[in-house]
């Protein structure tokens, strides 16, 4: 069987998160406008798939997103990644599952503060988009000593920009932390 060739999963994407290093702050500062701007976006409820609103439609607009999501995370933009999600959502992870936007939030807190932390960055070596679903593997690099503490995988099943994450599927593994200090948890922006 030949060997499938190996793909960079960022050449039609707005920015690439594989690795530290490569966005610039001007380009990370516009991700995050245009990431405020895709949550107004949002529709009260989820938008059917039709001929208004086609599957390639949708896939488009998660291309598009990824950027943005991306970088808020980097930058501790909790309000932007807790408005990425639909007040329904369902979200099955190894501390889960969660339902709504309530019962994950304390736990989450402490995840977005452990991998946005100065001197950690988060990369996405690899993400791959079907649809409406979004499939990423990631893992937060400590700067100063390039050891990994924290790495995951994850599938977002998301109806573009109109319908929001509405069910997120995470395995993720903390090899330094597990619970953020106070003085990080402080660093991450609320709603």
């Amino acid at each position: 069987m030949p060997q499938k060739k190996r793909t960079n999963y960022y050449k039609d994407l707005s920015a690439n998160y594989s690795r530290p290093g490569l966005v610039s702050p001007e380009l990370g500062t516009k991700l995050v406008a245009e990431a405020e701007r895709i949550l107004t976006l949002k529709e009260s409820s989820l938008p059917d798939i039709d001929s208004s609103y086609t599957l390639e439609q949708i896939e488009q607009e998660n291309k598009d997103w990824w950027p943005t999501h991306c970088e808020a995370l980097r930058q501790g933009r909790g309000d932007i990644l807790t408005g990425e999600y639909r007040d329904d959502l369902i979200y099955l992870c190894q501390d889960g599952p969660y339902y709504g936007l309530d019962e994950q939030k304390e736990r989450e807190k402490h995840w977005w503060a452990l991998i946005a932390q100065p001197g950690v960055t988060m990369c996405w070596p690899i993400v791959m988009f079907s649809g409406e679903h979004t499939f990423f593997e990631w893992k937060c690099v400590d700067l100063e000593t390039n050891e990994t503490l924290a790495k995951g995988n994850v599938t977002w099943v998301r109806r573009g920009h109109r319908g929001a994450c509405y069910l997120k599927t995470e395995q993720l593994t903390f090899y330094r932390d597990v619970f953020a200090p106070e003085s990080l948890i402080e660093l991450i922006t609320t709603a």
